[in-house]
């Protein structure tokens, strides 16, 4: 079992940046693949970006290429989305999901539904 709680959300102006955290509890933080998952009013929920166990690899939707950054600090049980040049269409709750992935490769990491473990969810609000 894996518990998420995300922070960092917030409102912020188009252009501006935040900085989004994931912890989780637990011992096997490692050998979860983490994700990043955005839903907004009206919309399905879309993939934004993932992090392999060790943090070498990583997967961007193109929306949030060159703009999001994730990271991860296994010591820590942290999962991290830096956002810069924010747009009023990066507006959403931002969902932190976990998974082990097992049998599976790294670029099934971008569906939704391999994921066993989400977060509750935090707000971000960019205004034009």
């Amino acid at each position: 079992q894996v518990q998420l709680v995300e922070s960092g959300g917030g409102l912020v102006q188009a252009g501006g940046s935040l900085r989004l955290s994931c912890a989780a509890s637990g011992r096997t933080f490692s050998t979860y693949v983490m994700a990043w998952f955005r839903q907004a009013p009206g919309k399905e929920r879309e993939f934004v970006t993932s992090i392999s166990r060790g943090g070498t690899s990583t997967y961007y939707a193109d929306s949030v290429k060159g703009r999001f950054s994730i990271s991860r600090d296994n010591a820590m049980n942290t999962v991290f989305l830096q956002m810069n040049s924010l747009k009023p269409d990066d507006t959403a709750v931002y969902y932190c999901a976990a998974d082990q992935m097992t049998g599976l490769r790294f670029g099934a990491s971008s569906r939704s539904y391999q994921y066993d473990y989400w977060g509750q969810g935090t707000q971000v609000t960019v205004s034009s």
